[in-house]
């Protein structure tokens, strides 16, 4: 063999084996865990990156060795279109190959924010306001204003927005969560409404919507809210006071102190059922779906009191009488319960 052809061969030979090398080295690297921290790490695909910018991102971060191979197995696969927005968890043990499966899926990280039934719209503004990496766009935005934005300008806010768990993405807003959970609450109520029981002495749907919010709050109990809502309907039927503590400390605002005193009975608000006749001007709370069925189909029966019995229960009356004595029960019970050791 003449040199020339041994020095071809030998360079023939050479470019094999880097190749092969090279291609083990691309297997290898894709095939090889990402240098993730023990607790995983965070990162967020902008909006138009190239793979080739979050490659070298991912490098200079110190996560992936050789960009190269990363964007070379994104373009030949297609992968590299199909990558979505988004923030990202990348969890200990993801390979190259699994991150941009994992981009290309779109499987973003999901945030949960919880609203609790009972809570009020300050109260759910509140933990927006919390909820971490949630666009924030109504902070100097009022109820009214709030109420325009979600078109319905002349509806009052106060328990529109139903009380469950809304999960979220890096981008949404707190007016987005709010528009979810304003329609939930509209197909809640609307739904409960056809559904209810006939001579219920409420006019509308925001009626029950209403007195839902009250039982809500006057009880944690699930199989209590339709006695406690069929005492307040058979009030109004009557026309009684509703007299609920609820709506009471609701109209105090921050004045309320934690303790009911006879001036807070006196104090003259829209919402003081002691005062005022029939349900108040808007609801208190955020009803959940068991507090709205109760309002439109309450226990029957004739008890039009109750009070507290000490474990998170109550005692029905039908008679004053009756009441007196329970409402002594529960004072002795909590004599009692303060003079323990």
């Amino acid at each position: 063999m003449s040199r020339h052809k041994r020095l071809f061969a030998g360079l023939a030979l050479l470019l094999v084996l880097s190749a092969g090398l090279g291609w083990l080295d691309y297997r290898r690297v894709l095939g090889t865990p990402l240098s993730v921290p023990a607790g995983g790490v965070e990162f967020v695909v902008a909006r138009g990156s190239s793979v080739g910018g979050l490659a070298q991102a991912l490098a200079a971060q110190g996560l992936l060795r050789q960009p190269t191979w990363f964007v070379l197995y994104a373009r030949s696969t297609g992968l590299a279109a199909r990558i979505q927005a988004g923030e990202y968890f990348i969890a200990p043990g993801t390979t190259p190959k699994a991150l941009l499966e994992q981009w290309a899926a779109g499987r973003v990280i999901e945030r949960e924010l919880v609203l609790i039934e009972g809570w009020t719209l300050r109260q759910i503004r509140a933990a927006l306001r919390a909820a971490p990496k949630l666009g924030q766009t109504l902070d100097d935005v009022t109820d009214a204003e709030l109420m325009a934005r979600l078109g319905q300008p002349s509806q009052p806010a106060e328990g529109r927005f139903f009380p469950a768990t809304y999960r979220y993405r890096l981008g949404d807003r707190d007016i987005d969560i709010l528009r979810r959970a304003y329609k939930a609450m509209a197909e809640r109520l609307a739904a409960a409404w056809a559904r209810r029981v006939t001579d219920l002495p409420l006019a509308s749907a925001d009626d029950a919507l209403t007195l839902a919010s009250i039982v809500e709050r006057e009880t944690p109990l699930a199989a209590e809210r339709p006695a406690v809502a069929g005492v307040y309907v058979r009030r109004l039927r009557l026309g009684m006071l509703l007299q609920a503590d609820p709506t009471l400390i609701y109209g105090l605002g921050e004045d309320y102190t934690g303790t009911l005193t006879r001036a807070d009975l006196q104090r003259d608000t829209p919402y003081n059922t002691y005062l005022h006749k029939g349900l108040p001007p808007t609801p208190i709370g955020a009803p959940g779906a068991e507090a709205l069925a109760a309002a439109v189909a309450p226990a029957a029966g004739d008890a039009l009191y109750f009070v507290a019995r000490g474990d998170g229960g109550h005692v029905f009356s039908a008679t004053y009488d009756e009441h007196r004595r329970a409402v002594q029960a529960y004072r002795r019970f909590q004599q009692q319960a303060t003079e323990e050791p």
